[in-house]
């Protein structure tokens, strides 16, 4: 109809990338590519979310699928209110938790983070994607493996006042 506001379809992008973290260096570059220009997120938000698509896919390599498996890892923008990440293993890996225990590791890990000091490795999934998505879910997968969720919503007056917050604290600290 004449006058009415057309809304943007969701944008929903499926790779399937063997268990190799040679193949990791082009998902960084696509993940960023895609939050710098599909989304409406800040750079800031970019490179965060980089990191959270980044540490869910080491994690799907190298804890939930043996060499020779595929990682699945798919993208959904909606554009000018979210993008989610989706990353399924196979379930074929070292380390063989089901979505349970995963929603149970990360909250122990969280409250853990706050009184002690957890080492080099671990922290990943209660410091990076915990903290810079909105949704965390994990879902065991009827074939196997698990299924993982993180979805971030597009905030512009929230990135609005951390820059301009950010900017004053640079500036404070400039002069």
């Amino acid at each position: 109809m004449a006058g009415e506001i057309e809304t943007p379809q969701p944008v929903k992008i499926t790779i399937i990338l063997p268990t190799n973290a040679y193949f990791l260096s082009g998902i960084r570059d696509f993940t960023l590519s895609l939050t710098k220009n599909m989304t409406g997120f800040s750079d800031q938000w970019a490179y965060r979310f980089q990191s959270v698509v980044d540490e869910l896919c080491n994690n799907a390599i190298e804890h939930g699928s043996e060499k020779g498996r595929d990682v699945v890892i798919t993208f959904v923008n909606e554009p000018k209110k979210s993008i989610e990440v989706i990353v399924e293993d196979t379930g074929t890996g070292q380390n063989k938790y089901n979505a349970q225990q995963m929603t149970n590791l990360v909250k122990e890990r969280v409250a853990m983070m706050h009184s002690q000091y957890l080492g080099l490795r671990g922290r990943g999934l209660p410091k990076i994607v915990a903290e810079w998505t909105d949704e965390l879910v994990f879902e065991d997968k009827p074939d196997g493996g698990l299924r993982v969720k993180a979805k971030k919503y597009l905030r512009e007056q929230d990135d609005k006042v951390i820059l301009n917050a950010q900017n004053t604290i640079t500036h404070l600290q400039l002069v």
